[in-house]
C-alpha cells in the first residue's frame, strides 16, 4: 500500500506561493461566487494569492463578498442569458471557475464564453445530463479554439476520477468501476437541491446507471447492500447505484463497460429528508462537521486495485480541486487539451498529493 496524501505541506504551500506570485496574465474569474461552494472557491484562491474576480447575477451581494474578502477583488456582474455581461466579466481574466448551478443552465453560457475569451473553463457540477453535455456538445469547439474544458472538476465527479486514475496506473482499460462515497451525514445547500431537481425533471424521474458502456435509463427502485470501507469506517449500508458524476468522468477516459457509484444510507436519506438544514461551519475554514470517505475500486483481468480518500465537509473540499485544476492549467501542467475529466488532464498522484492539506490518501494493489 501506498499513501498518495501525504506530501510534504510545506513544498506544497511552496509551490502553490510561487505560482501566485508568478501570476497569471489576469484574475481567475468565479462564476456563481456567493453561492456555498463559490465562497470556498474564493477563499480558496485568494489564500493562495491568486487575483481574483468575483462574477454573477447579484451585483449587490457581488460587493458584499469582494468587502469581505478585500479591496482588491474584482466585481463583475454577469447573467448566463446576456452573453454582453459574460464577455465582459471575462474580458482579460485567465480562467473561469463555474460554481453557479443549475449547471443544465448555466454551463453553456459561461462555457461560450470562456471559449470567446480563449481561456480555461473549470465547473464543478455533479448534475450527470449537464456533464454528459459538455463532453459531447462542446469538445470540438474546445479543440477548435485550443481551450481546456474541465468540467466536474468537484467532490463528485472529480476526486473520484482522480482516485480511479491513481488507482488504475498503468491500466488504460477495466473491467469494472466502483465508487462508494461513505459520508457521515449530507446536508444539502440550495443549490444541491436546486440541481438535483432539475436533473429529476430531465430524465422524467427515471434513474441512471452506466452499464454495457453507455449511460442507461431504468425505473429500477433503489436497493442497498453492504460495502466494504477501509477501517475505522469498516462494514456500512450503502444505496446500491446512487449514481454520481462520475459514470460521465470516468468512462470519459477509461475503456470500462461498467460504473457504479453508492452512497451511504445514513446521508441518502438526509438528501432526501425535505426538514434537513443545511451546512452549518464549525471551524475557522468555515468547513461542516461532516466527514467523509471516497473507496474506489478497479477491477481487471481477476486483478484488482484500491484507492481512498479521506476529509471534513464535500463543499470546502471542492475549492482546492477546482483551485489546483486552474493552477495546472494556467501552468501547463497537463496531459491533453480540450474536454477533458480531471484524471485525462492532470497527473492523478501527483495532484492527490497537492491536496494533502486538504485530503489523506491511500492506493492499495493486490492480486
Amino acid at each position: 500500500m501506498s499513501t498518495v496524501g501525504t506530501a510534504d505541506t510545506a513544498n506544497t504551500a511552496d509551490a502553490a506561493n510561487t505560482a501566485g506570485a508568478a501570476g497569471p496574465a489576469g484574475p481567475v474569474v468565479v462564476y456563481g461566487a456567493t453561492g456555498h461552494t463559490g465562497r470556498f472557491i474564493v477563499a480558496e484562491l485568494r489564500r493562495r494569492g491568486i487575483a481574483t474576480a468575483v462574477s454573477g447575477r447579484d451585483e449587490a451581494r457581488l460587493e458584499a463578498l469582494a468587502a469581505q474578502d478585500g479591496a482588491d477583488v474584482l466585481v463583475r456582474p454577469a447573467a448566463v442569458d446576456d452573453p454582453a455581461s459574460l464577455d465582459r466579466a471575462l474580458a482579460g481574466a485567465a480562467a473561469v471557475i463555474n460554481a453557479a448551478g443549475p449547471f443544465a443552465v448555466t454551463g453553456g453560457p459561461v462555457v461560450e464564453a470562456a471559449l470567446r475569451a480563449g481561456i480555461p473553463y473549470v465547473d464543478v457540477a455533479a448534475e450527470i445530463e449537464a456533464n454528459a453535455a459538455m463532453f459531447t456538445d462542446r469538445a470540438e469547439a474546445a479543440r477548435e479554439a485550443d481551450v481546456p474544458v474541465v468540467p466536474a472538476m468537484a467532490f463528485y465527479g472529480g476526486l473520484g476520477d482522480l482516485l480511479v486514475g491513481a488507482a488504475m496506473g498503468e491500466w488504460t482499460t477495466a473491467d469494472e468501476v466502483h465508487v462508494a462515497y461513505g459520508l457521515s451525514s449530507w446536508r444539502p445547500t440550495e443549490g444541491t437541491r436546486v440541481a438535483g431537481e432539475v436533473s429529476h425533471a430531465r430524465r422524467a424521474g427515471r434513474r441512471v446507471r452506466f452499464a454495457e458502456g453507455a449511460l442507461r435509463y431504468h425505473d429500477d427502485e433503489l436497493a442497498e447492500q453492504e460495502w466494504l470501507f477501509p477501517e475505522p469506517l469498516g462494514r456500512r449500508t450503502v444505496i446500491a447505484e446512487f449514481t454520481m458524476a462520475d459514470v460521465v468522468t470516468v468512462p470519459s477516459h477509461v475503456a470500462v463497460p461498467e460504473v457504479r457509484t453508492y452512497m451511504a444510507v445514513e446521508a441518502a436519506r438526509d438528501l432526501a429528508g425535505a426538514d434537513t438544514p443545511e451546512p452549518e461551519a464549525v471551524d475557522d475554514l468555515g468547513r461542516s462537521d461532516q466527514t467523509f470517505v471516497v473507496d474506489v475500486l478497479v477491477r481487471a483481468g481477476g486483478v484488482e486495485r484500491r484507492a481512498t480518500a479521506r476529509g471534513q465537509d464535500i463543499y470546502a473540499v471542492t475549492a482546492p480541486l477546482a483551485v489546483e485544476a486552474v493552477e495546472r492549467l494556467l501552468s501547463g501542467r497537463t496531459r491533453t487539451a480540450g474536454v477533458a475529466s480531471a484524471a485525462a488532464m492532470f497527473d492523478a498522484p501527483d495532484f492527490l498529493r497537492a491536496l494533502a492539506p486538504y485530503l489523506s490518501v491511500e492506493v492499495a494493489h493486490r492480486p
